[in-house]
């Protein structure tokens, strides 16, 4: 191991326990292994991206965490207790909160509607209170996304950078401590996708995990501390973005290769020279 490797083992090694992690997970469809023996962490107020072709199985490995998907094998740990996620609500109850890439919000309806969709405030009349749903919104608004204004409007209005700014409000409001946000800036213009990564840079002050699923390697670079490669359901290899440069991420996605400072995984062609 090179120096450069050995220093950032070392920093890994005193971060205490990770937030999130799975260890050999693997899953399979129809007899074909979708995850073969995977593992992965997190820590508080990291983002780690992940990586991958289509099929390399980065969102099947998500989707077990986030309860869509229930493991053939392996463990989960949450803050280092072991936990069973087998479906959604299990996930939740850990803290865990997913953002699609479709955001999955009610375009005819405003932020507080959207926020609090399918777990409204009522009054003591059995209404809709709708004065204190929107005054909730207003604080966690003001505390992810000063500049947001737009309150009365449905969302269907707002930029896709205010869209993202509800979804994650929606994940955060009910006590999220993992988020999982998947193409977060696809088909966002460059104003939009800076507001996101402030957004994310904001999460990460409070503590709050993010695992990042991305094609794009100047997103990761520039929002994730680490990175995870997966092909052909296996690890590749995971890194500290300041250890890596494109060239070699790439070479990890493209051909297996894991590079001097990644540390390799079960997916690894061989370690580069």
């Amino acid at each position: 191991m090179n120096a450069k490797k050995a220093s950032s083992a070392k920093v890994h090694e005193n971060r205490g326990t990770p937030l999130v992690e799975m260890k050999d997970i693997s899953i399979a469809f129809g007899g074909i292994k979708a995850v073969d023996h995977a593992s992965i962490d997190l820590y508080p107020g990291e983002v780690v991206g992940l990586l991958g072709h289509n099929g390399a199985g980065k969102s099947t490995l998500i989707k077990i965490l986030s309860g869509a998907y229930k493991r053939d094998h392996g463990e989960i740990f949450i803050e280092g207790k072991p936990v069973a996620i087998n479906n959604p609500r299990d996930a939740k109850a850990q803290g865990i909160e997913t953002i699609y890439q479709t955001l999955a919000l009610a375009d005819n309806v405003d932020a507080a509607a959207n926020l609090y969709l399918g777990r409204e405030l009522r009054t003591k009349f059995g209404t809709l209170d709708d004065v204190a749903m929107e005054a909730e919104c207003r604080k966690v608004m003001g505390r992810l996304n000063p500049n947001f204004r737009r309150f009365k409007e449905p969302v269907k209005a707002l930029s896709g950078g205010q869209r993202q700014s509800v979804a994650i409000a929606r994940a955060i409001h009910f006590n999220a401590r993992i988020l999982i946000m998947d193409e977060p800036t696809a088909a966002l213009g460059p104003q939009e996708t800076a507001q996101v990564g402030e957004l994310i840079k904001q999460l990460k002050a409070e503590g709050i995990g993010i695992f990042l699923i991305s094609h794009d390697l100047h997103d990761v670079f520039d929002l994730a501390d680490r990175l995870t490669v997966m092909k052909n359901g296996r690890v590749v290899g995971t890194a500290h973005t300041s250890d890596v440069d494109h060239d070699e991420v790439l070479g990890m996605i493209i051909a297996g290769k894991c590079p001097p400072n990644a540390i390799p995984g079960p997916g690894a062609l061989r370690s580069a020279a």
